[in-house]
């Protein structure tokens, strides 16, 4: 049996990053062959792996990574956000967005296979993560955005890293396009425009919205206050200009009935009807950036705003940890019982 020494110990542990114990080993049932020993640990880092398949990982980071006219955001998950916080974990994720970025893969399986600055596959890093931390480290997902010369990136992540955004803006500056980013982060726009919205989600999303005025009445009758009226319609996408036009109609009417007289109409009829599309493009201003108010000027909506400044946003990724990722509740109440039982 070769002599182990410390110093082997330390050159396996900094080829694979396997603890002190593991690379001990390892290198004991390779009888000091530092390339079989690598090939243990490696195997042994697949057979961890596969043990934590199905662990669920909703915990983590996002990355970005910017190089030139080309960004990426990915999203690295562990299981604890204990883990997250660990500096291996951490460089894995900005490794992540760098070589995303630099080898602008469109598939998930193409990102896997690119080479890191540190030699071996992303796929690789991720297997020996795994293997070295603990816990499941999964690569969940990326976002490989591009511009122009003239165009700008806005780059921002907050929450320590939970929630990462990047948008392209044509017009303005870097510092316009990362307000812009702020404000994405903030207030969780799923798409552009009222035009990229599903059909049925703005249904489900203004179902949602009447419930809640049906609620809100039920308070309103304890009160003996008028009933809200139900919403319409949700969405801009919804304001044809048979129903724009059959709500001017429905203004003059109220006008008339109320006895305003017809020569002042022209000055009330543009508030009302601003109203109405107020009213009725709940779901655009919750859902859609350039429908939002403006976190910085709030007297302007998104698009107000990028209009007044002769600037528009071309696209953005907004990723935060764990959004989607059904989370295993634990009953802690349950489970000191059961440990008390036996």
């Amino acid at each position: 049996m070769a002599n182990i020494t410390a110093k082997q110990v330390k050159e396996l542990r900094e080829t694979t990053g396997a603890g002190v114990m593991d690379a001990k080993k390892a290198l004991v049932a390779a009888d000091g062959d530092m390339e079989k020993a690598i090939q243990i640990i490696h195997e042994k880092g697949m057979a961890k792996v596969a043990k934590k398949a199905d662990r669920v990982a909703a915990e983590g980071l996002t990355g970005i990574y910017v190089d030139g006219n080309v960004a990426a955001v990915v999203e690295v998950n562990s299981e604890t956000d204990f883990v997250a916080q660990n500096a291996q974990f951490q460089s894995l994720v900005k490794e992540a967005a760098e070589t995303v970025a630099k080898g602008k893969p469109a598939t998930k399986e193409e990102a896997l296979a690119l080479t890191t600055p540190s030699g071996e596959t992303l796929e690789a890093a991720f297997v020996n993560a795994t293997a070295t931390i603990g816990e499941k480290i999964s690569f969940r997902r990326f976002a490989v955005l591009e511009k122009t010369d003239s165009q700008h990136f806005g780059a921002y992540q907050h929450n320590g890293g939970r929630i990462g955004v990047v948008t392209v803006l044509d017009g303005g500056d870097e510092t316009i396009a990362k307000h812009i980013a702020m404000h994405i982060a903030a207030m969780k726009p799923s798409v552009l425009s009222y035009k990229e919205l599903d059909p049925a989600l703005v249904h489900e999303e203004l179902a949602q919205l009447n419930h809640k005025i049906d609620q809100d009445n039920e308070s309103r009758a304890l009160v003996n206050k008028p009933a809200l009226p139900h919403l319409k319609y949700g969405s801009k996408a919804q304001l044809t200009d048979e129903v724009i036009a059959q709500a001017e109609e429905d203004i003059k009417a109220e006008l008339k009935a109320e006895g305003k007289p017809e020569k002042i109409w022209d000055k009330i009829i543009p508030g009302k009807m601003a109203r109405f599309m107020l009213d009725n493009t709940k779901v655009d201003q919750d859902k859609t950036l350039l429908a939002q108010v403006y976190i910085m000027d709030d007297s302007k909506t998104v698009e107000q705003y990028l209009d007044s400044i002769n600037a528009s946003v071309v696209e953005f990724v907004r990723f935060e940890v764990g959004e989607g990722i059904e989370k295993k509740q634990e009953d802690f109440a349950a489970e000191v019982a059961a440990q008390m039982k036996n």
